[in-house]
């Protein structure tokens, strides 16, 4: 099992940060998601709120290890929104 997609900091005096995750299984290493950025197409579970600002409070994708891969594959979609055009 890899090593690198996977990280708590139980120290943290938010872990884990969102109510009902297992702390065992909680991974802190994208404690903000990098997806965030790709509105409604980040593929996790979220809402908008009445001021149209995305609440990913719901969301557990970048907290699971299984996750990662996924999460690394849309990196370049962030990379496409940062290019200077």
């Amino acid at each position: 099992m890899a090593n690198y997609n996977f990280f708590q900091h139980k120290a943290c005096e938010y872990f884990p940060c969102h109510q009902g995750a297992d702390p065992e299984t909680f991974s802190c290493l994208f404690c903000y998601c990098p997806l965030y950025a790709l509105g409604d197409k980040c593929g996790g579970k979220f809402t908008y709120t009445e001021n149209g600002i995305k609440d990913c409070s719901g969301c557990m994708r970048p907290h699971k290890r299984e996750n990662y891969e996924g999460i690394q594959k849309q990196m370049m979609q962030i990379i496409e929104l940062a290019k200077k055009k």
